[in-house]
């Protein structure tokens, strides 16, 4: 997965308006303790970063 897809699946589940600002914000601990922005910062592959975002948040499998 690439970061574009990433993002977009990210607008996808928590609108555009909203999804910068959460990955921002939301600490995840699955990604050590950081919040999504700083997982992709620190390199973490956008398709581990998804899987973590799609379980905290619930998403149904057909958004995996």
């Amino acid at each position: 997965m690439r970061h574009t897809e990433f993002w977009e699946r990210m607008d996808h589940a928590l609108g555009q308006a909203s999804a910068r600002s959460w990955a921002s914000l939301t600490v995840i601990a699955g990604l050590g303790g950081r919040t999504v922005q700083e997982a992709l910062d620190a390199g973490v592959a956008p398709k581990e970063v998804w899987a973590e975002v799609h379980g905290f948040l619930g998403l149904p499998a057909t958004l995996r």
